[in-house]
């Protein structure tokens, strides 16, 4: 990885000392195929694919992405047959009883892009959009499938680069987002650095003359607002815009740089004014993750360390009197879990998400919690072992009939060093389904 990188992960690990304990539970962890509860595992857990470092890639940080007739979609930010290993797209086809594997474009750097730490959201087209943290500073991507029928096993996707970032004052370095999209096709997303104080932005890519135009919504780093926006956004009905920040704000328990902040983007005489709805200060979680929105306009989330027991919370923000009323979910002890990523609802609105530490192995774990109307009840649905996976850090995704999906960034039976090169997993049967 390059020297910008290499700052990125030690500032996510360094954030606070919770984040340095995650440092150190890392470095014991292990890894092709083409709280509570820890004994419950009814549901059936399998390994849909294991990344060899090759032309499937390694270390996927993000989870994956649900597509027409169940097929997945995701990212290695690692890995290809071109000898630098700069990432891969990837598809995984279910087809009877076998899921087949098919990488979809690998990065080559430069203009093209590299280290997609991202996932990707299909279109109704049929297209794939995502970024890519560096190259340059980074890049917002279109993947287009051939324009003829492709008969080969290896079927390569059409790459457009939608805006290339410019550093500071534009953006620079988008990181662990999935891009949301409103009504009108435009393209809303952060980078973590850039922006007037170089502590990252918001951006809207929109459409123009057959191509896009970028706006920043905002530039943080200007007092309190927050700084270093890890994750991607969410839209409600009214084209407010909502986010966390890992770092910032007015928290001081968390080396002096703020414990992170939740904040909102509200459209305003023709610009953009936020609001910041929540101001962790450690005791109620620091270092958030990114967010999901309910039918009726509450967000969840999740913060990597802090809560009433050290090892990071699942939240609720929900409105209340022209505001919004924070609420902790369950606190994870410390050790236990410290969550990269956030949660996803299931149609009867139980929350499912992983731990990238503990469990019976502290290799990780995935988690399910329910009764969620007050206090949650954790349930452990799966341990990682190492060979089945290990410290899943993207969060996962549910399809229409409950089954969970996600990839872990280690483990797995392929050779990366001594560590393996992470997995795509999936528990079949776990959440509500979907009514149509």
């Amino acid at each position: 990885m390059d020297g910008q990188t290499v700052s990125l992960r030690t500032f996510r690990f360094n954030v606070s000392s919770c984040v340095n304990m995650l440092a150190t539970a890392l470095l014991a962890v292990f890894a092709l195929t083409l709280l509570t509860t820890h004994a419950i595992e009814a549901q059936t857990f399998s390994v849909i694919h294991n990344f060899s470092g090759g032309g499937d890639g390694k270390y996927p940080d993000a989870g994956v992405t649900v597509g027409p007739s169940g097929v997945l979609y995701g990212t290695a930010s690692a890995g290809g047959t071109q000898g630098l290993e700069l990432g891969v797209v990837f598809k995984l086809t279910h087809i009877g009883s076998s899921w087949v594997f098919g990488p979809l474009y690998e990065f080559a750097g430069h203009g093209d892009g590299a280290d997609p730490y991202g996932g990707v959201v299909i279109s109704p087209n049929g297209a794939l959009y995502g970024t890519a943290f560096s190259g340059n500073y980074g890049n917002v991507f279109e993947l287009t499938p051939p324009a003829t029928f492709c008969r080969s096993i290896l079927c390569y996707w059409n790459e457009t680069i939608l805006y290339n970032f410019m550093g500071t004052p534009d953006g620079n370095g988008p990181l662990y987002e999935d891009l949301a999209f409103d009504r009108a096709g435009d393209i809303y997303g952060t980078t973590y650095y850039g922006g007037t104080n170089n502590v990252g932005t918001v951006f809207e890519l929109t459409p123009s003359g057959g191509g896009y135009t970028e706006s920043i919504l905002h530039s943080f780093g200007s007092g309190t607002d927050g700084a270093y926006p890890e994750s991607g956004v969410v839209l409600d009905a009214a084209g407010n815009v909502y986010g966390t920040t890992a770092a910032g704000g007015t928290g001081t328990e968390c080396n002096g740089g703020g414990c992170g902040t939740v904040y909102q983007l509200m459209p305003s005489n023709g610009g953009w004014a936020e609001n910041v709805l929540v101001n962790f200060d450690g005791a109620d979680g620091e270092n958030p993750n990114g967010l999901i929105m309910d039918a009726f306009g509450s967000l969840y989330g999740t913060t990597s360390g802090g809560g009433q027991n050290g090892g990071g919370v699942v939240f609720k923000l929900a409105r209340s009197g022209g505001g919004w009323s924070y609420a902790p979910l369950y606190s994870f002890s410390s050790g236990s879990c410290y969550p990269l990523s956030g949660v996803t609802m299931d149609a009867a609105g139980d929350l499912f998400g992983v731990c990238q530490i503990g469990g019976a192995h502290n290799d990780g774990w995935v988690y399910e919690l329910t009764s969620c109307s007050q206090r949650c009840i954790a349930n452990d649905l799966h341990d990682f072992s190492g060979s089945d996976g290990a410290n899943p850090w993207g969060g996962p995704v549910l399809d229409a009939n409950g089954n969970l999906y996600g990839t872990t960034y280690y483990g797995g039976t392929g050779t990366c060093y001594d560590e393996g090169c992470g997995v795509v997993w999936e528990i079949a049967g776990v959440g509500a389904q979907h009514k149509n």
